[in-house]
């Protein structure tokens, strides 16, 4: 009899709940948007209880979309983006707003730690960012006290809605170790890190710990029926998407590099080793066990998708009138250009950077005829140089090249894209079978949590399949190169320019 495995994908753009069989075939997938809430300049939150009325329907709606019944799914994960913060109180009832990965109010705060960060690095081996847990949480304590007093619990994206299904609470490895809660080598929450960060009374806060595939309980009865599932199906820990994406494109060593291009622009290896602090990676726990290495900005798709909406509007209009996608418009678009089409750069720093943490969106190299062309193409070029930047720091910490990176998120979908990115970075790209590749990897937690396969390693084996391998034009890669040297230089040159323009906005605010 065929086992089918039901994932839900909580990301910061889209959410989903997809099913999967044994061999990793997606059977149906129901989306939409993760429903933002942006009342304030960098605030980026999400109304819980909205969030599950979305999720239960999706999930209500694919399990028959998928041809099966409810008593066929023998397994469920949750897969989530990392960082942010969603808390629930003393009776884990809910009384504030889910904050999201991309939320950026805690910026000041961030920095001033990541200047301290010598002392936290030896146990955790992350440096400091806003849209870590700890860092919202001090930001609660010192702008929101009346809600920083009435937080019981801390959880992580996936976490919440693995609560709604169960009714327990846990933070998973991955997810905690990525968010400077635990101390790597023990494995454990750090006292010293919420002593760090000033937030000592949040540590009892914490919920127990679980491997990804470890079981944590079973449908409730009131979940059962607001989803369609049956009562006291099996739930399982599940992924961090950043593990869950990796895992899903087979990556289970060094030999390959995982790039996600999603919200977020993502890249890991997994390592024996950990990066140290002067590398300005992040390093977090594999379910394989062994240490994955990180370069991660919110610099990818994310700012496509904006942009596209900014720019493009009547193109967007003209493309529904004749029942077209925008994108399939914008796939030929780039199959007839190159890396010569435009000098234009563009900076992706839309929702944050990965150079100066004041850094901002920009286009330079704008002329009376330049065309919204040519600024789209340098959209698309200006988010590979951003995990460009971030793929060389991977490749110093490892001291080799990868066979090939493999890549998943909203950026697969285009195959002209892929193949920028091979002669954008120069190394033979790889993308495997299935659009929702997060999906995927919380399938795989099910997969080993029911017992079906032995471990992680053969859940990859099993489940995950090599679709296309692109290799890199030289010819192209050469003119890339020069053009990512000037990107390179004009972020150099901006560099002290960041910040007074922060500080210009902030003296108007208080005029």
């Amino acid at each position: 009899m065929t086992k089918y495995f039901l994932t839900i994908d909580n990301g910061g753009t889209n959410t989903k709940a997809i099913v999967f069989n044994e061999h990793g075939d997606q059977m149906g997938s129901e989306a939409f948007p993760t429903p933002r809430i942006e009342e304030h300049a960098g605030f980026h939150e999400i109304d819980l209880n909205e969030s599950w009325k979305a999720i239960s329907n999706a999930i209500s709606k694919v399990i028959p979309k998928s041809g099966i019944t409810s008593d066929e799914v023998v397994g469920v994960s949750c897969v989530g983006h990392g960082k942010g913060l969603y808390a629930l109180d003393n009776n884990h009832q809910i009384f504030m707003h889910g904050i999201l990965s991309t939320d950026s109010r805690a910026l000041a705060l961030a920095e001033k730690f990541e200047s301290k960060v010598s002392d936290i690095y030896p146990i955790s081996h992350q440096h400091v960012m806003e849209t870590q847990s700890p860092v919202l949480l001090r930001w609660l304590k010192d702008h929101k006290r009346d809600d920083y007093d009435r937080i019981g619990t801390i959880l992580a994206a996936k976490d919440y809605i693995r609560f709604r299904l169960t009714d327990n609470v846990n933070q998973e490895y991955g997810d905690a170790s990525g968010n400077n809660f635990m101390d790597l080598s023990k494995q454990e929450y750090s006292k010293e890190l919420f002593d760090f960060f000033g937030i000592p009374e949040m540590f009892d806060k914490m919920p127990p710990l679980k491997r990804f595939s470890d079981f944590c309980g079973g449908v409730t009865q009131q979940a059962a029926e607001q989803t369609g599932l049956k009562a006291g199906t099996p739930v399982y820990a599940g992924m961090f998407d950043i593990d869950a994406c990796s895992l899903a494109t087979g990556v289970l060593n060094d030999d390959y590099f995982s790039s996600i291009v999603g919200t977020w622009n993502i890249n890991v290896f997994p390592s024996k080793t950990r990066a140290d602090q002067d590398s300005g990676l992040m390093n977090s726990i594999y379910p394989t066990g062994s240490n994955l290495v990180e370069a991660s900005s919110a610099t990818s798709a994310g700012n496509l998708d904006i942009m596209i909406k900014t720019l493009l509007s009547e193109e967007i209009k003209n493309a529904t009138a004749h029942s077209r996608s925008i994108y399939d418009v914008l796939e030929e678009f780039l199959d007839h250009t190159d890396a010569t089409f435009t000098k234009t750069i563009f900076f992706p720093f839309l929702y944050g950077s990965n150079v100066a943490p004041d850094a901002e969106g920009s286009f330079i190299g704008i002329q009376s005829n330049t065309t919204k062309s040519a600024m789209i193409r340098s959209v698309y070029e200006g988010i590979i140089f951003a995990h460009r930047y971030h793929i060389e720091k991977l490749l110093k910490v490892a001291g080799h090249k990868p066979k090939a990176i493999r890549i998943s998120g909203g950026g697969t979908n285009s195959k002209a894209w892929v193949q920028m990115f091979a002669d954008a970075l120069g190394l033979p790209i790889e993308t495997v079978k299935g659009s929702e590749l997060g999906g995927l990897g919380g399938a795989m937690a099910s997969a080993v949590g029911t017992g079906l396969y032995a471990d992680i390693d053969e859940a990859v084996k099993q489940m995950s399949q090599l679709k296309d391998r692109v290799e890199p034009d030289q010819g192209q890669y050469k003119i890339y190169t020069q053009k990512y040297d000037v990107y390179l230089d004009l972020l150099h040159t901006l560099n002290h320019g960041w910040a007074k323009l922060r500080d210009m906005q902030e003296r108007i605010d208080k005029q």
